[in-house]
């Protein structure tokens, strides 16, 4: 093998650019089943999500806000760099997705769909339900019961933590403490 063409290997025996491939391929699969979930819902002016195709955290709001409608992104204002900041110091670590569960005039089953693709494609391992509705439509995208705000859970194997609500919090002291008491679950 020419000296230009030699390739390091990796911790499983693949080489370099063999787990370049792979992980190309899963981002582009990835990438087209968001893509189908987003199908879901008509219309250009929609908040779409953003982030690492294949996180490790989804940060999943209800009702986009209005920073959110103004950048046509999901977290676009203070509540995603709140959310940043908390996992941040709780040492969550990890590539993350943002998402709104309610975007666009569609109905509940719709939505549901939707939700559960958009879990399914990224495939967090940690997902956080920002807000009440937020946890409710993760519930109904996969038939179980709504999650208590401050108890991380398991739902199909990814743990899941439904928050009182971060944007609201952000203009309630006393909301403030107890989201983050809360999100202090994810720190045990």
């Amino acid at each position: 093998v020419p000296a230009a063409r030699a390739m390091s290997t990796g911790p499983e025996g693949t080489d370099a650019g063999d787990a370049a491939r792979i992980d190309g391929m899963y981002r582009a699969k990835a990438r087209a089943e968001i893509a189908d979930a987003e199908s879901l819902v008509p219309g250009d002016d929609i908040v779409r999500g953003h982030g690492d195709e294949l996180a490790d955290v989804l940060l999943l709001k209800g009702e986009p806000g209005p920073a959110d409608i103004e950048a046509g992104r999901a977290l676009a204002g203070r509540d995603g760099e709140a959310a940043e900041s908390a996992l941040e110091a709780l040492g969550v670590e990890g590539a993350r997705y943002a998402a709104c569960s309610r975007v666009g005039a569609v109905g509940e089953a719709e939505r549901a769909r939707r939700v559960r693709l958009l879990v399914e494609a990224i495939d967090p391992r940690l997902i956080v339900a920002l807000d009440p509705v937020a946890a409710a439509d993760l519930a109904a995208a996969f038939g179980v019961d709504v999650p208590a705000a401050g108890e991380v859970v398991r739902i199909l194997g990814r743990r899941v933590l439904a928050l009182d609500g971060l944007e609201a919090s952000l203009g309630d002291e006393r909301l403030k403490r107890r989201v983050w008491k809360q999100l202090k679950a994810l720190a045990g």
